[in-house]
């Protein structure tokens, strides 16, 4: 494997020149002899590789949306080293072969690294365990049935108790089944829009069951792309008492609100919905105060069959991996609402601790895994440039600032702007 120098960068937390040495795809304090690559960084700040703890690559079954080869490609572009697909595939990663599946291609295409995410029930029907310590064996690092919620607190209180055996966490979509039938967030502007709406309390309701459950048993939960002003309070009070509670949210929660919808565009369209401006405040002051401790992508590729058509019968969800960290330094880090070093750790260090991955650092002997971006460039995030398969963004056409530059992945450069 290759050295590398990186040159004249400027440290993300420090704003200090630094020189990065990489060898056998590890960071080290210097290298033998000179470097088979030099890479001038003058003008870009270095950072950790970003870490996705939530996304959909799609594969198996659903390659004509998106695959291991493709989504990683897209995820690399965006400054992600690392990331966590979500076992909503066909057949369910539910299963060691799968997950084996899943490594081996990632193994074989991938421009990151792939970390599994397990079914908690089997085929995500929210009735039987899946097997989870035949999954943990072949790869799996947490266990969900994302996008649904476990179905129900008993079995919740199964999968906590039988997951804690293997050491997996367990990372939970928060939405009650049984008042979310709808297209958007519930309010005047859907009655405006004539679209039915899915209630605020959809994900409170499970968010105060997940919580209640995870208090009595003592032990962990991770709340998945939270989105509600009141879910955060309860996630915050939650933490206050000492539960053991980990959250999510997305770029779009922070950016984006229901007003979006007013256009009838279908790449606004997601679950959980966009919400109020009052929300959309809250996200920003959770990421602010640490109530909520990752920032994720739930990059979720749609074909536009799947997409062009009414709203109401559109698929829910959007890519996110090429403007995840354009869109939080734009409306978080260049706004002044919180510090670059902050934002990172919500992207790097955070999801690597709750998913005990390794990752997220430029500490020597730790995997080489880089990213570097340029904090002065806007640009306009266009259709043309996507590497996913999919297109269906809620960006499209909008000038956003820091723009990455280089991905290095374990010591591979995995993408590459600046030659």
């Amino acid at each position: 494997m290759k050295t590398i120098e990186i040159r004249n960068a400027k440290h993300f937390a420090s704003d200090e020149t630094v020189t990065i040495y990489i060898e056998n795809g590890v960071f080290t304090d210097k290298i033998s002899g000179d470097a088979d690559e030099v890479i001038d960084a003058k003008g870009l700040t270095v950072f950790p590789g970003l870490v996705d703890m939530h996304c959909h690559l799609r594969e198996p079954g659903y390659e004509y949306r998106e695959d291991i080869k493709s989504g990683t490609k897209s995820a690399a572009k965006g400054g992600f080293t690392s990331v966590c697909c979500m076992p909503n595939t066909n057949p369910v990663c539910d299963n060691a072969a799968v997950v084996e599946g899943i490594l081996r291609k990632a193994e074989q295409v991938g421009s990151c690294n792939v970390f599994p995410i397990g079914a908690a029930s089997k085929g995500l029907a929210g009735k039987e365990i899946a097997e989870m310590g035949l999954m943990k064996e072949a790869g799996i690092v947490a266990v969900s049935d994302d996008g649904k919620p476990i179905a129900t607190a008993n079995l919740l209180k199964k999968v906590l108790e039988y997951s804690s055996d293997f050491d997996l966490p367990v990372l939970n979509h928060c939405e009650e089944m049984s008042i979310s039938e709808g297209a958007m967030n519930e309010g005047a502007i859907s009655t405006a829009l004539g679209l039915r709406g899915i209630p605020a309390i959809a994900e409170e309701i499970m968010i105060s069951r997940d919580i209640q459950t995870a208090e009595y048993l003592d032990m962990p939960i991770h709340i998945c792309h939270v989105s509600t002003k009141r879910g955060i309070e309860i996630i915050r009070q939650a933490k206050k008492r000492g539960v053991k509670v980990t959250c999510e949210t997305c770029p779009h929660y922070f950016s984006l609100t229901e007003e979006a919808c007013q256009t009838y565009d279908t790449n606004f369209k997601m679950n959980p919905p966009l919400r109020t401006e009052d929300d959309r405040l809250a996200v920003i002051e959770g990421l602010k105060d640490g109530t909520i401790d990752c920032i994720v992508t739930d990059h979720a590729p749609h074909h536009i069959d799947e997409k062009d058509i009414e709203f109401s019968l559109a698929n829910n969800g959007i890519i996110g991996f090429e403007t995840a960290f354009a869109v939080g330094y734009t409306y978080l880090v260049k706004t002044g609402l919180i510090s670059l070093a902050d934002m990172i750790k919500t992207m790097t260090v955070n999801p690597s601790s709750i998913l005990k991955l390794g990752r997220g650092t430029l500490e020597k002997g730790m995997p080489a895994d880089v990213m570097l971006a340029d904090l002065n460039e806007t640009f306009v995030y266009t259709k043309e440039e996507i590497l996913s398969k999919s297109a269906n963004s809620p960006y499209i056409g909008d000038e956003l600032t820091g723009r990455v530059k280089l991905t290095i992945a374990g010591g591979k450069i995995t993408y590459d702007e600046l030659r």
